[in-house]
């Protein structure tokens, strides 16, 4: 396919602001797509070069790509810069400079020279990035020009999450009902361009022959919630209770000498966490191995485990050698997925946990997470009470009879967390759609509030919960107001399904942890919404804390969450 062609596509969907329109212009793209081009396709709809696991950066700022534009064009770099200024869009200044015909590339062409670009380090590697993209800016028209420039910084603004790839990639197939089929393929490589590189090359049975690999992150299986510890009893009975670790979730693969690590969002973090990687490399008994656990800062001297806002300085690029004697880790390991050659996942939990603790040798950094098991809600309680003594968030109770549910939200494990007098017993996390600009003391940041929504797997939309307006510290609005300038859109994005205007719209990207007093009804927001019009909002919310960089969108409460946090309230208000 040309690469122009896929511009068109991307143009059609920039504009949309119906979902079933995406899902229709995907489904046409996909179905036109040939199998040496689909993978190419989806990760460059996704603003990716290759999924996240790999770890693969173009590395191009605004600068370099200013310059790169300068050079393509033959115009000033202060001109670029002041198109640049005008526009407020990377895309749109290189649209305008660049009125090209171009050389009629191809998808390949563009792609292949995009990852010789990310590829480029060392000595001299800035100017040869510029220079492999100034060249790729030569053969490109102005619609070429304009998804290139977008792409190569981060801000394609598609918003096309994995959700609607699969719908849509169902649909191209010409059955919505295989849509299960591919999802449960993802979830065990974490690529859906492997997935429709597959359907198009080896059809359904090739998908259905998916397996486990070392390398490939599995997707994270997802925990669903109860109030009480007599709820936990009656729905699952006799259960593993576990604690609930409030630091990083990691998923280690290990094959032969080579370790892996992923976080909860399936990106490599294997640098970022060296005493972690060590430690599966020399005291896990396993050739090839896939185990996962949670990774917090603690203090050598006294073992006390550190909060996650403490913990959370560890997830850096620079300083790590340092870092790691002032913050050092313990990987708490709470699963067993795969191990030399048979898949786990298929297993009852008792049987992975009773595998996972006889193949950890004695060692100062990984250990089997706290677990005992019973059917008496009052010793769950009683745990409780003390995990929560000790800085933990909580419980896990898991079923024992059940497989590992990848990529599920179910009630095999049921978490029950610490609970707040006057706030609601858990937090919440919620996606920004948008913002609405400061007013008073908040006009000099230019962002007064946060547009919050819970997404909704069974539309593959986000519904408005929340305006978030306190808990962010004067630096973290600016922040904000910076990143989210990056993912602006024209309109309200084709997933978002609010009855507020937002003053500024964004691609559904980013995700923030808040607290509320508790759950409304409200006509105001559409999470849930009823026929009478009436949804859920959640009262008094503040955050608490910045972007949580390792979830995706759709990682975001859901709308069904939020309705039994509704139900599960003592008092039910109406306003």
């Amino acid at each position: 396919m040309k690469f122009k062609k896929l511009c068109e596509y991307f143009e059609r969907l920039d504009e949309t602001t119906k979902r079933l329109e995406m899902f229709d212009i995907l489904s046409e793209l996909f179905k036109e797509a040939s199998g040496e081009d689909i993978d190419k396709i989806i990760y460059l709809s996704q603003g990716q070069l290759l999924p996240p696991f790999h770890g693969l950066e173009i590395g191009i700022s605004d600068k370099l790509l200013i310059r790169a534009i300068s050079d393509a064009t033959d115009t000033p770099t202060k001109k670029v810069e002041q198109t640049f200024r005008h526009t407020g869009d990377m895309g749109r200044t290189a649209e305008e400079l660049n009125q090209r015909k171009g050389y009629d590339l191809t998808i390949k062409q563009v792609y292949d020279e995009l990852i010789e670009t990310a590829h480029s380090s060392g000595h001299g590697s800035v100017e040869k990035k510029i220079g492999l993209l100034s060249n790729l800016f030569k053969g490109a028209s102005s619609i070429e020009a304009k998804y290139i420039a977008r792409f190569v910084i981060g801000r394609l603004r598609l918003g096309i999450g994995d959700p609607t790839v699969l719908e849509a990639l169902a649909l191209s197939i010409g059955n919505r009902e295989l849509r299960p089929e591919l999802e449960r393929a993802y979830n065990l490589c974490s690529d859906l361009g492997l997935v429709a590189k597959t359907v198009l090359k080896k059809g359904m049975e090739g998908v259905k022959k998916f397996k486990i690999q070392v390398g490939y992150p599995i997707r994270p299986a997802l925990c669903e919630r109860l109030p009480s510890s007599e709820d936990i009893i009656q729905k699952i009975g006799k259960a593993a209770i576990e604690a609930k670790y409030d630091g990083f979730r990691v998923q280690c693969h290990k094959d032969g000498e080579n370790i892996e690590l992923f976080s909860r969002n399936l990106e490599r973090t294997t640098h970022m966490f060296p005493e972690i990687a060590a430690a599966i490399k020399n005291f896990i008994s396993a050739k090839k191995l896939i185990i996962e656990g949670e990774a917090l800062a603690y203090n050598e001297e006294t073992g006390e485990l550190f909060p996650f806002q403490v913990t959370i300085q560890r997830k850096r690029k620079h300083g790590i050698e340092e870092l790691s004697k002032e913050l050092p880790l313990k990987f708490f390991a709470f699963d067993l997925l795969y191990l030399d050659g048979a898949d786990y996942t298929e297993k009852a939990f008792s049987e992975r946990r009773k595998k996972l603790e006889s193949i950890i040798k004695k060692n100062d950094i990984i250990e089997p997470s706290e677990l005992f098991i019973t059917d008496n809600p009052d010793k769950i309680i009683k745990y409780f009470e003390s995990a929560i003594e000790r800085g933990l968030e909580g419980v896990v109770a898991k079923r024992l009879d059940a497989p590992y549910s990848a990529g599920a939200r179910n009630f095999n494990w049921i978490k029950l967390k610490r609970s707040y007098k006057g706030e609601l017993a858990d937090t919440i996390d919620v996606c920004i759609v948008g913002y609405f600009r400061g007013k008073g003391a908040r006009a000099r940041f230019g962002l007064g509030a946060l547009l919050g929504t819970v997404y909704d797997s069974k539309t593959d939309t986000f519904k408005t919960v929340s305006k978030i307006g306190s808990g962010f510290k004067e630096d973290e609005f600016l922040e904000l107001k910076k990143l989210l300038d990056e993912i602006a859109l024209k309109h309200k994005h084709a997933r978002v399904d609010s009855v507020m205007e937002a003053d500024v719209w964004v691609e559904p990207r980013y995700v923030i942890t808040v607290m509320a007093d508790e759950i409304t009804r409200s006509p105001t927001h559409t999470a849930g919404r009823d026929k009478e019009g009436v949804g859920y909002a959640l009262r008094f919310p503040r955050s608490t804390g910045f972007i949580r960089f390792d979830k995706k969108a759709e990682d975001a409460n859901s709308v069904k969450e939020i309705i039994e946090m509704f139900n599960q309230q003592k008092q039910v208000n109406v306003s």
